[in-house]
């Protein structure tokens, strides 16, 4: 009777051992990132190269298409403009119908989309047929949210933030790369050839894309079986797109001074009717959006006491970042004394730094939010923002000061951007992270498209003449640099405040959790 009660301990023993080594190989396979994500976390990280470096790769050249187009400074920032309202609108729409069709399907479409725009930016010669060119190619910033959630489903959880992390900081190695090599090509072949080199390479990426690239979708999705109009807010896309484009033509056209009174009249009635059109948009855009059942934008979300002054925050932040991008290449490029009179490759250059300190910061992001908190970073970023932008104002007289400014601001901006980000990744429920994201990141990018529209008034009403071969030529004055700087500090001291309001509200907010926790006790 013993040997069979030890028979059948030591049986159980075996087992017990047999399921502990079984449960051991089935995590430690389930850990290991298989050979296909790797492969599609590269193709996805080359994507996101190749549509920053389209974002970035023409800036150098705002002076050469100035002169090319015969157009003010103003409408120029319709380059950037365009391409930043495009992906702000196409980001949530794209997003949406990635789940309902296919991920895969509706990322082969919108790099087809890409392609298409870079191909008419080659053949544009005025500047109408260049902002269709770069709307068209700004829908292929739609492509983030796709290929976050296909690395989602390729990296097991715990390995999900080394993947996040590469694909981050290559996006904005795109950046870095748009404007070194955007410029070089621009020096030596013209601008045109900056889109002649991207035009192939996004074709051979879709290509790359239909083969390599593999994803599980749903074999049965409810949603196909819902028109496409009950699916996508498309009345609510369409009212936002006239708000943002009514409202940024509204101020492109205040920097339309002419002395004719004739001209005058008939701008000024334009100013009126944009800005009224705008409003009216806005507020249509906020009728959809309450009556809808699947709104673009949440409003309950937007009003939340955390997420608003941050999404605020993050707005403003794109506003001054671009006000720069927009104001810098223009300054190094324009002729002396209204510029520094440098070429394509020196505009760059000086940009450069900025770009590579941007590079750092997003890939030190994870390290430094799991170090030091959200709260901290963007505090300590919105400070450094502010004494950057305030020097800025104070010192550009020379390229090696704006580059010293530069940096400073880069890496203030930088860290205020990822703690404001992460702050509202994690103030709300899972549940709706994805969709506050999508508020977050529509938001950031219309700043940005508002920024380089800013600029653009200061640059076309302060100018000065200029004498070049007996001819006389008109340039943006000191004074109109003077005012971008200013207006981009006093922009730094509110998202200061807004950080710090922000800080109290999470405090604040983790006070009378933990009070009703106790309550409850």
């Amino acid at each position: 009777m013993n040997d069979i009660t030890n028979n059948n301990e030591n049986e159980d023993k075996y087992n017990n051992s047999k399921n502990k080594i079984d449960e051991k190989s089935i995590t430690s396979y389930s850990d290991k990132i298989p050979k296909d994500a790797w492969i599609t976390l590269a193709i996805l990280s080359l994507i996101g190269v190749i549509i920053v470096y389209g974002e970035t790769m023409i800036i150098p050249a705002i002076p050469d298409l100035v002169k090319d187009f015969n157009i003010p400074y103003n409408t120029t920032a319709w380059i950037l403009t365009a391409y930043l309202i495009a992906g702000a609108v196409a980001t949530p729409i794209v997003g949406k119908l990635s789940d309902i069709y296919g991920k895969k399907k509706i990322l082969l479409i919108v790099m087809i989309i890409y392609t298409i725009g870079t191909s008419f930016g080659i053949i544009s010669n005025d500047i109408s047929t260049m902002i269709i060119a770069r709307t068209i190619q700004g829908i292929g910033m739609s492509v983030f949210p796709i290929a976050f959630t296909i690395i989602r489903e390729k990296f097991p959880e715990n390995k999900l933030s080394i993947a996040q992390g590469i694909l981050t900081s290559l996006f904005a190695a795109g950046g870095v790369i748009g404007l070194s090599l955007g410029a070089t090509t621009i020096e030596y072949f013209g601008w045109r050839s900056t889109f002649i080199s991207i035009s192939p390479l996004s074709l051979i990426l879709t290509l790359i894309i239909m083969r390599f690239i593999h994803v599980k979708e749903q074999e049965e999705n409810n949603n196909n079986k819902i028109p496409l109009s009950k699916n996508i807010d498309i009345k609510g896309a369409i009212a936002l797109t006239v708000t943002i484009s009514s409202f940024l033509i509204s101020i492109t056209l205040l920097g339309n001074s002419d002395s004719a009174d004739f001209n005058n009249t008939i701008n000024s009635s334009l100013v009126i009717l944009f800005s009224v059109l705008s409003i009216i948009s806005l507020f249509i855009f906020i009728l959809f959006q309450r009556r809808t059942h699947i709104p673009l934008i949440d409003l309950n979300l937007l009003k939340d006491r955390i997420l608003l002054p941050t999404n605020i925050l993050l707005m403003t932040i794109g506003i001054s970042m671009f006000m720069i991008y927009q104001t810098i290449s223009i300054l190094i490029r324009n002729p002396l004394p209204s510029g520094f009179g440098g070429s394509a490759i020196d505009a760059a250059n000086i940009q450069l730094p900025f770009m590579i300190i941007s590079l750092i910061i997003s890939v030190l992001s994870g390290f430094l939010i799991s170090r030091f908190g959200n709260i901290k970073p963007t505090i300590i970023g919105s400070v450094i923002s502010v004494i950057g932008f305030s020097s800025l104002f104070i010192y550009h007289s020379t390229e090696l000061e704006i580059i010293i400014n530069l940096s400073i601001i880069a890496g203030g901006l930088s860290l205020a951007e990822v703690g404001g980000f992460n702050i509202t990744l994690v103030s709300v429920s899972p549940k709706v992270s994805g969709v506050s994201m999508g508020i977050t990141v529509l938001l950031f990018l219309i700043g940005m498209s508002i920024g380089p529209a800013i600029s653009g008034i200061y640059l076309e009403t302060f100018q000065s003449p200029i004498m070049l071969n007996k001819i006389s030529y008109s340039f943006p004055s000191a004074f109109s640099y003077d005012m971008i700087f200013l207006t981009s500090a006093l922009l730094s001291f509110i998202f200061l405040i807004l950080a710090i309001l922000t800080a109290k509200k999470i405090k604040s907010t983790k006070v009378i959790s933990e009070h009703s926790k106790y309550d409850s006790i």
